[in-house]
């Protein structure tokens, strides 16, 4: 039975709606990984406290099913083998840097702020990495709307970091979350890689998450050895929620992204973060800050860059070649 018009609509409006929910999360994980940060007075340690329970979880639910447990015990081998690309494997390192910069600069600067340049980061990153055809089927060409959006990405960071021009080390901290967003847009493509590689998404963001808490956990121990740093737990329970409310995130977007497509989605749950972010701020602002007009604008400006930045190339797209890998084991 086919769907009418207007349900149809409907349909589309709901899912917008839970879309925007789903991309709230985002800052809510932002804030709660700050507040962890400054509890810990270690943004580095707050960072393996999430992505370590985020881990936790993920194995739980790799691990209780036999052919997900197969598939994630198959994938240090196929990584060896070099069955896909070997860089497609460390997607997680993109992951740590985000929710390192979290534990470090959110405290600081705002969950607004964090979030903006976060976007930013991200909309050039996605405008490149089209470009240069990672993580897509299709190159897509430097037209106009796309340059103008990277663009407005660049003034929405611009802004929402001008009212401390006079503060350069928190301009420095609004660097780090920039840098993570344009870090984000190889992200997706490995992920996606390992996950059909390994016939589950659940086994790629499990390996995601070990690969960025294995990262993080070394430099951790190198700290240790050469600086003395001692690692602690936080005492206070929802500070442990940073990793599962990013993984709510992520299975929501799954979710919802059948029913959407990919333009809708990427605009409801960026609108989704930028709203969160300045809820946040005024709920709950960062030590010795308040909420500024320029924030604001530059939080719509984000948006903006971010819907232009999606409209599709009217010029032909070109394919991308692929290097034909090594046999393939999917068993």
């Amino acid at each position: 039975m086919s769907t009418s018009p207007t349900g149809r609509a409907a349909s589309v409006v709901v899912l917008t709606m839970a879309t925007v929910f789903a991309g709230m999360l985002g800052p809510l994980q932002s804030l709660v990984n700050g507040h962890l940060g400054t509890a810990l007075a270690d943004g580095h340690a707050a960072a393996l406290v999430s992505f370590g329970t985020g881990l936790v979880l993920m194995l739980i639910i790799v691990l209780a099913r036999a052919r997900t447990r197969d598939a994630f015990f198959r994938l240090p081998g196929q990584l060896l083998r070099g069955e896909i690309p070997r860089w497609n494997f460390f997607a997680g390192l993109c992951g740590a840097v985000i929710v390192l910069s979290e534990g470090v600069t959110v405290g600081f600067l705002g969950v607004a702020i964090f979030q903006t340049s976060l976007i930013s980061g991200m909309v050039i990153s996605g405008v490149v990495c089209d470009r240069l055809g990672i993580g897509v089927p299709f190159k897509q060409a430097m037209s106009a709307p796309r340059v103008a959006g990277a663009i407005l990405a660049i003034c929405a960071t611009v802004l929402v970091v001008s009212p401390n021009w006079s503060a350069p080390h928190m301009i420095a901290l609004a660097i780090m979350p920039f840098v993570g967003g344009l870090l984000a847009g190889w992200q997706p493509a490995g992920n996606s890689e390992v996950g059909l590689l390994s016939g589950s998404m659940f086994v790629s963001i499990t390996w995601n998450f070990l690969i960025g808490f294995v990262a993080l956990g070394l430099v951790y121990v190198v700290r240790m050895v050469v600086a003395g740093a001692h690692f602690t737990l936080p005492g206070t329970w929802w500070m442990y929620f940073g990793g599962p409310l990013g993984l709510m995130s992520i299975a929501l977007m799954a979710l919802l992204v059948r029913g959407l497509g990919l333009l809708l989605l990427g605009l409801a749950s960026t609108a989704g973060q930028l709203i969160g972010s300045l809820l946040l701020e005024v709920v709950a602002p960062a030590a010795g800050s308040s909420l500024h007009l320029v924030t604001v604008i530059g939080a719509v400006v984000a948006l903006a860059a971010a819907a232009i930045a999606m409209i599709p190339s009217r010029h032909t797209a070109e394919p991308v070649v692929l290097a034909q890998p090594a046999e393939v084991r999917r068993g």
